[in-house]
């Protein structure tokens, strides 16, 4: 009798939310954590829980408001980390491309908003499909590397662009865009990471 073959944990954990998305993407125009592959344990996130939270709440509510600016026109993604959100995808003018900034900018609670949409067609489901299976890449690089906390980082992918953002370390930062910028398919790193000193790290590694 033969022994069915199992996937191995580090495939499951990587791979299948990033199934999950892929599904979810061709849903709506306007992706709440589209297109990355950042979700961990409250445990081993370096945001506290009620931040964690927040983030979540502020996808849906910048998301809930492009909705209600941009309609059906735009494929847009919405990521927060730290109260930081980030926009990619694609819109089809720069007017709608600042209405959506604005209207991010308005969300209480936004500390800050990096804008990087497209203005161009919006991307296909296969497009977006690979950018999830790359963010799977990178985050599986990440954690094969000695020494590297992959939970630190929120990794977003659009169009073969790696967004890295997370509260780490200047080594770690640097670490991690020399590991992304091995991964074939990567076109470009963005680094929007929070720097943190080696002790405010082991100040909150304490807490």
């Amino acid at each position: 009798m033969k022994t069915p073959l199992k996937t191995p944990p580090l495939l499951r954990t990587v791979l299948l939310p990033a199934l999950l998305a892929s599904l979810l993407a061709g849903c709506a125009p306007v992706l709440v954590g589209g297109a990355a592959v950042g979700g961990v344990l409250v445990a081993s996130d370096r945001r506290s829980a009620g931040v964690q939270l927040e983030d979540e709440g502020l996808e849906l509510k910048v998301g809930q408001r492009i909705r209600t600016v941009a309609g059906e026109r735009s494929h847009v993604s919405v990521n927060s980390y730290n109260r930081q959100v980030l926009l990619t995808g694609e819109v089809f003018n720069e007017a709608d491309k600042a209405a959506i900034e604005q209207a991010a900018t308005r969300v209480d609670g936004v500390r800050s908003v990096v804008n990087d949409l497209g203005v161009m067609w919006p991307s296909s489901t296969s497009e977006r499909s690979r950018d999830l299976l790359l963010a799977g890449k990178v985050k599986a690089t990440f954690v094969d590397a000695a020494g590297l906390s992959a939970s630190a980082f929120h990794i977003t992918v659009e169009r073969g662009v790696v967004y890295l953002m997370g509260r780490v370390t200047e080594e770690e930062a640097q670490r991690a865009i020399d590991l992304a910028r091995t991964v074939s398919g990567v076109a470009k790193v963005v680094r929007l990471v929070e720097i943190l000193t080696p002790e405010q790290l082991a100040n909150l590694k304490a807490r």
